[in-house]
């Protein structure tokens, strides 16, 4: 794990360190059996109204891997994964997708992608079976592909697929956004806040969806102020935010 700090990032043990690298240069060994990271980034700098949030960032993101983005609110958490997904522009540095960068390869990097914000985006006038089928839509699926309520009642939904979801807890809008995950064949997973208003059984079934996941060679790089109950230290690799917030000054 390593935590990011003004112009270097600091070690802070010797274990799980291959996802976020201070030295970009690996050892012969890794050049030769080691397949490339499936989303990396390089020298990630972020500005925000005029707070240095995170400075020249580096890290790699392997299949299999479970990334959890911490730090305090402020911090950037949000705004990296919005730089990972391609959503928004770091200051400086780049994102890179199978070893090209993003900018080269959007297409295809977002038939490989799934983001799901800190909002569930949910619209209240359509029904949680329409909410699902436009959002999946949206990312290629087919109506006829899609069978919504048996993907509804993975999220514990059932009987409420025809209920407006202006008529829905926060919860259960949450419980609509995540659905989209029991569809979804992008590897890369990039999750703002999925545990917001899930309840206990909820959490741990979003733990066993991402271990699955993972196993099939996916990876998943969320935030959350809680700690992942279902994983081993060993088996959640972390970057760590704590800027103090100084004005950037070039």
């Amino acid at each position: 794990m390593y935590r990011n700090k003004k112009r270097e990032l600091i070690p802070l043990s010797a274990t799980n360190t291959d996802n976020v690298n201070v030295d970009s240069t690996p050892i012969e060994s890794e050049q030769v059996n080691m397949p490339p990271p499936l989303l990396s980034a390089t020298n990630l700098t972020c500005i925000r109204e005029e707070r240095l949030l995170f400075d020249q960032l580096t890290i790699a993101i392997n299949a299999g891997d479970i990334v959890q983005v911490e730090g305090p609110n402020g911090s950037g958490k949000t705004s990296l994964l919005r730089i990972l997904a391609g959503l928004s522009q770091p200051y400086e540095g780049e994102v890179l997708f199978n070893e090209h960068a993003i900018a080269t390869c959007r297409e295809e990097f977002h038939q490989h992608l799934l983001y799901l914000g800190h909002l569930p985006g949910v619209k209240g006038e359509m029904s949680a079976q329409e909410n699902l089928a436009f959002n999946l839509a949206l990312h290629g699926a087919s109506d006829k592909s899609i069978n919504t309520e048996a993907t509804l009642a993975e999220v514990n939904l059932t009987g409420f697929e025809d209920s407006l979801a202006s008529h829905l807890s926060a919860g259960q809008h949450r419980r609509i956004s995540l659905a989209r995950l029991y569809q979804s064949n992008a590897r890369i997973w990039i999750l703002d806040e999925p545990f917001t208003a899930i309840d206990k059984q909820g959490v741990h079934a979003l733990e066993q969806l991402f271990k699955a996941h993972i196993a099939k060679g996916g990876c998943v790089v969320l935030t959350t102020h809680q700690d992942l109950l279902t994983f081993s230290e060993q088996q959640v690799k972390k970057i760590t935010l704590d800027y103090t917030f100084d004005s950037y000054d070039e």
